[in-house]
């Protein structure tokens, strides 16, 4: 089932570190990977700590770019 929808008006720190992890991967940084999956791990918390996104965004989000 296709769940892009949840990517849907994510707040703009989160969708940066989601762009900036898609880069790395796409330049092949392998020495700054730990780096962008920490930072956008904790911009998913961030914005779910914050009601900026749903618990289902949190999981969709992590599932697809963290775990």
């Amino acid at each position: 089932m296709d769940k892009e929808y949840l990517e849907i008006n994510l707040p703009p720190y989160l969708m940066e570190d989601i762009h900036n992890l898609e880069e790395g991967i796409r330049l092949n940084l392998t020495n700054r990977m730990d780096v962008l999956y920490g930072e956008l791990k904790s911009s998913i918390n961030v914005a779910f700590h914050s009601d900026r996104i749903t618990e289902e965004q949190a999981k969709y989000l992590r599932d697809k770019y963290v775990n």
